[in-house]
């Protein structure tokens, strides 16, 4: 069942004490870009931050004399990072609970996704055997095929993919090949931390039941996305926000949250969730609202939360602690105090 929770995935992704907390002394560390040559010949710059880093600051939520202290974790992130921050272990190891990041989880179930795997070979690829020559306006083809040289290579199979499936390829070798990396170790770090200290792990789960999921691989493979959008800005953020990924995660390393605030943040995450969601497969399961239903499941966790702890720690993507209109500022209009490091 890779593709259905594929799918789920990334809606999911486009799915974050008396004294506040000091800021973490200096660490010793090193942040430093180097130049790489890529499979096709061109000079790649790549970020490297080596050394202990603390990350950034955490963010005070509070009412009733309860407390919810929040990290904020980004992708991608340095490679070589160490990250080790003094106020996050000093704030798990007075709370009681663990307030993790929302997931979505079809249910599928282990031995009924095995029986489905053979039904998914070719699910990635464009119905009827189209290319992405054919799917896309030329513009775009050659755009593509510039940085599909500069990031994979020669890969002729990945032509037969859907628009949505190859720019997520490309993105992840881009990221990949500029010394970056989207499996970030924060969450694996806090929750060792969390059971060491013994406290309560809440892992918000939104479990997705998949009638008929054979019928449903079938209707996905047949039917088209509407992903062409999100083909595109995958592409513009590869062509102009590279520096900026690599400034972000620098200033996330070494704890620079106003750098953060600063730096623009094109996402064609939300782009790549809206072709899932405008899709037949979801829309004709009644599933078009995943994205709201994960959100009112964390805000209502996070509330049970602050009230039947006094202190509580979380961890959210920190697009979701400096939106406007995040899971943060959204507990903000329910009466919370909200203070940012």
């Amino acid at each position: 069942m890779r593709m259905l929770t594929l799918c789920f995935v990334l809606l999911a992704v486009t799915a974050a004490m008396a004294q506040p907390t000091p800021s973490d002394p200096p660490v010793s560390g090193i942040v430093a870009v180097d130049s790489v040559e890529s499979a096709g010949g061109d000079t790649i710059e790549e970020v490297t931050v080596s050394g202990e880093q603390p990350g950034p600051g955490l963010w005070k939520i509070s009412k009733d004399g309860h407390v919810m202290w929040i990290l904020g974790a980004l992708q991608p992130l340095p490679k070589k990072m160490s990250w080790r921050s003094r106020s996050v272990e000093a704030a798990v190891a007075e709370s009681q609970a663990l307030l993790t990041v929302p997931r979505v989880d079809p249910d599928i179930g282990f031995f009924k996704g095995m029986t489905l795997l053979p039904s998914l070979v070719g699910a990635r690829n464009n119905p009827d055997g189209a290319k992405l020559q054919e799917t896309l306006p030329p513009e775009l083809y050659a755009r593509w095929l510039a940085l599909k040289a500069r990031y994979i290579g020669n890969a002729e199979g990945i032509e037969k993919w859907r628009p949505i499936f190859a720019a997520s390829e490309l993105y992840e070798k881009a990221i990949d090949k500029s010394a970056l990396t989207t499996k970030s170790d924060v969450l694996p770090v806090v929750k060792k931390m969390a059971r060491q200290h013994k406290l309560k792990i809440i892992e918000p789960t939104l479990e997705i039941e998949i009638d008929k999921p054979g019928q449903a691989i079938r209707q996905f493979k047949k039917s088209s996305l509407q992903d062409i959008d999100c083909f595109t800005k995958t592409l513009d953020r590869l062509e102009t926000d590279l520096d900026n990924m690599r400034a972000r995660a620098t200033a996330w390393a070494v704890g620079d949250v106003d750098a953060l605030r600063q730096l623009p943040y094109p996402d064609q995450f939300g782009a790549c969730g809206s072709a899932i969601l405008n899709s037949s497969i979801v829309q004709d399961r009644g599933l078009q609202d995943v994205l709201q239903r994960v959100e009112s499941l964390w805000l209502e966790q996070a509330q049970a939360a602050l009230a039947s702890n006094e202190v509580t720690f979380a961890v959210l993507p920190i697009s979701q602690l400096l939106s406007a209109d995040g899971y943060v500022a959204k507990l903000q209009a329910l009466g919370y105090d909200v203070e940012a490091p």
